[in-house]
């Protein structure tokens, strides 16, 4: 099997605003050999000249393998004409070795216009499909592209957007004029290629998730393509969450590590932020909001999220220390209370909890409670069970799911820990998406010897997440390390990732 192979390309013409636009994309296929990779194409117009256009990551296939794409539009000009036809290969570097699909060194060519061409010897090509939904998608376009030889009678989108607990079919019509409809551009009839188009619509209505396959009907015969395995699939984005403890204001060059978190949520757009040891100027008491550390992160965003912050007690002899919830969408409820039986603005063992409901577009509604819980000889099992309550008390049917986020003071594999999962109520996300065997044996069967798959694991920062939600955890990540954005605190940042379950 080749590493790499080019499955199509597009070449189409689009004339507006007295401009004329060429639009040339390309579909690879290329084995999943190192994290760190390189595929672009290597092309030239009638002009005669050479360049590279670097394609990126598009989505997965079966078998270990992804899909890679390229695009690039040319706008002709009185100096410059378009491309017009073109010639081209495709390169992919990984693990110190080139390689390239390259029409066994005759170089593949693409007529100017001339719609998609399929150079693959698929009898099906999914074509021109997306990997993510956009934001208030209701329907989901689908283009087929089959051989021509083989003469099909019917094309179907099976698909569902539960996983497979019901399934919807959806048949396609043959275009035979498809790029003149669509594109307005005069195209050359795509059949000149071998192949024919045929277009579905998927209505999906607020789906978070959508998955297909598509069949042939060739006479007796049904012919399959299910992305080798692993089925189409679009969604919209995860939900992400971000906890970090601040260090109260206890950071040599405090202001660029600020500026530093906050580029760091622009650039993995996080939605949801759990912020600790939030603190601001004590002002006998009464605080400074414009010295808030969340606050001045939240102001340094491209575009400043909801904030909910409250204050616990005096830290450091000079500030109000607390926590904070920020998040892109509204918050619908919040609240802040005391788990600890001490309340003394004077007692680090005061220990206050800020929750909020937020509502989660194509998700729905989540209870977020952003949590800094004091060490177990000093209360942590008191703090944890008053803190479980409260979300247990706030857990409706409406409620998606309740995460429990923040620096608990306890240490992976400790005794803190073990009454957490003696709870049995929330698990260890991180650990559930990073450690999938050692989270069965300690969430799952309870190995009486769990703390060993937990011996090199000091994690005192967590998302619990209830047992009983409808999400479940599909990345965890380390931010604020010497390899990202650097250090900012004395603790590590976790970022992990939401889906509903179905």
């Amino acid at each position: 099997m080749n590493k790499i192979q080019l499955l199509y390309v597009k070449n189409v013409i689009s004339r507006n605003d007295k401009k004329v636009r060429q639009t040339l994309s390309f579909l690879i296929l290329l084995d999943n050999l190192s994290y760190d990779k390189q595929c672009e194409v290597v092309w030239a117009g009638e002009d005669c000249e050479w360049s590279s256009l670097p394609a990126s990551y598009h989505s997965a296939s079966g078998e270990g393998r992804e899909y890679w794409h390229a695009e690039i539009t040319r706008v002709g000009t009185s100096e410059k004409s378009i491309p017009g036809n073109i010639i081209f290969s495709v390169r992919y570097l990984a693990q110190g070795q080139e390689y390239w699909d390259n029409n066994d060194g005759l170089n593949y060519s693409s007529q100017s216009d001339s719609g998609i061409k399929v150079v693959s010897d698929q009898l099906i090509q999914n074509i021109g499909f997306e990997s993510y939904l956009s934001e208030r998608q209701k329907q989901v376009p689908v283009t087929v592209s089959v051989n021509q030889a083989v003469n099909a009678n019917a094309v179907t989108i099976h698909w569902t957007v539960d996983n497979w607990l019901n399934t919807n079919k959806t048949p396609c019509q043959y275009e035979r004029n498809y790029w003149d409809d669509v594109c307005c551009s005069n195209a050359r009839n795509p059949n000149q290629y071998g192949s024919q188009i045929w277009q579905g619509l998927l209505k999906i209505d607020n789906a978070f998730r959508v998955q297909y396959i598509i069949s042939c009907e060739v006479g007796d015969e049904i012919f399959l393509d299910n992305n080798g395995g692993k089925n189409y699939s679009l969604s919209h984005e995860a939900l992400k969450v971000l906890i970090l403890n601040l260090h109260c204001y206890q950071e040599d060059n405090q202001d660029l590590k600020f500026t530093q978190i906050a580029k760091a949520i622009d650039e993995q757009n996080a939605d949801v932020i759990c912020f600790q040891e939030v603190a601001e100027l004590w002002n006998d008491g009464n605080g400074n909001w414009d010295t808030n550390s969340a606050k001045i992160i939240n102001d340094k965003l491209l575009n400043p999220y909801h904030i909910y912050t409250d204050w616990a007690h005096l830290g450091f002899d000079k500030y109000r220390e607390g926590v904070a919830i920020l998040s892109r969408y509204p918050l619908l409820n919040q609240s802040s209370k005391y788990v600890s039986t001490i309340d003394s603005p004077y007692s680090i063992n005061s220990r206050k909890v800020v929750m909020a409901q937020i509502s989660v577009p194509y998700i729905g509604l989540i209870n977020v409670y952003s949590a800094h819980l004091s060490w177990w000889s000093d209360g942590f099992s008191e703090q944890f069970k008053n803190l479980s309550q409260w979300a247990d008390d706030n857990q409706t049917p409406e409620v998606k799911a309740t995460l429990l986020c923040g620096d608990f003071n306890i240490t992976a594999g400790s005794e803190g820990y073990h009454f957490v999962v003696n709870d049995n109520r929330y698990d260890d996300q991180f650990l559930a998406v990073n450690a999938q065997s050692a989270f069965e044996k300690i969430f799952k069967v309870n190995d009486p010897h769990w703390q060993h798959y937990l011996a090199d694991d000091y994690r005192i920062d967590y998302i619990f997440m209830n047992k009983v939600s409808e999400l479940c955890v599909t990345g965890g990540n380390i931010l604020f390390t010497d390899e990202d954005y650097g250090r900012v605190s004395d603790h590590c940042g976790y970022l992990m990732t939401f889906e509903p379950k179905f």
